[in-house]
């Protein structure tokens, strides 16, 4: 039996919810919990090299690669160190989600240019406190990552042979 009452979608939209489900803080999210995110994907073009944010910055949005490629560096002695090159349908600036938090690496364009959409905190922070259920799925898919990270960097360590102090990344 049909549901006369169920809300419909355009073919954009699906493909969009498609688009957002393969990324990692939005795949536990149903079709009607993305629908929530669709007004709020404000599309933006990049030029190469260009920054789109620097370490320290406050963490005001969360950025999703649609077209082209985003390093991700850390600046060290005053260069910088690639620490992952972000290709089309990836996130980054996720600790956006979280609040007071600042930037841990820049983010620079690698590409000729780049479409990336730009989901500014505030508007993130209004579903969430309008919608608990979106709140935990993404704040589980976002603990889920940091602990792969968590493992990649003990990885890291094990096989640099404790050339740095591991100790410092759980100091506070």
């Amino acid at each position: 039996m049909i549901n006369p009452f169920k809300k419909s979608y355009s073919k954009e939209e699906i493909n969009t919810f498609r688009f957002l489900s393969r990324i990692k803080l939005f795949s536990l999210l149903s079709n009607d919990e993305l629908s929530e995110f669709v007004p709020i994907l404000y599309p933006r073009k990049y030029k190469k090299d260009e920054v789109i944010f620097f370490r320290d910055d406050p963490s005001q949005a969360l950025y999703i690669v649609k077209r082209g490629e985003v390093i991700l560096n850390i600046d060290i002695n005053n260069r910088f160190e690639k620490l992952v090159e972000v290709k089309p349908g990836q996130a980054f600036g996720d600790n956006t989600l979280l609040t007071n938090t600042k930037r841990l690496y820049t983010a620079v364009t690698s590409s000729d240019s780049a479409t990336i959409y730009v989901i500014p905190q505030v508007n993130i922070q209004d579903i969430f406190s309008g919608n608990d259920k979106i709140k935990a799925k993404m704040l589980t898919s976002l603990a889920e990552l940091y602990n792969h990270y968590t493992g990649n960097l003990f990885k890291a360590y094990k096989s640099s042979f404790g050339f740095f102090d591991i100790a410092e990344a759980y100091r506070s």
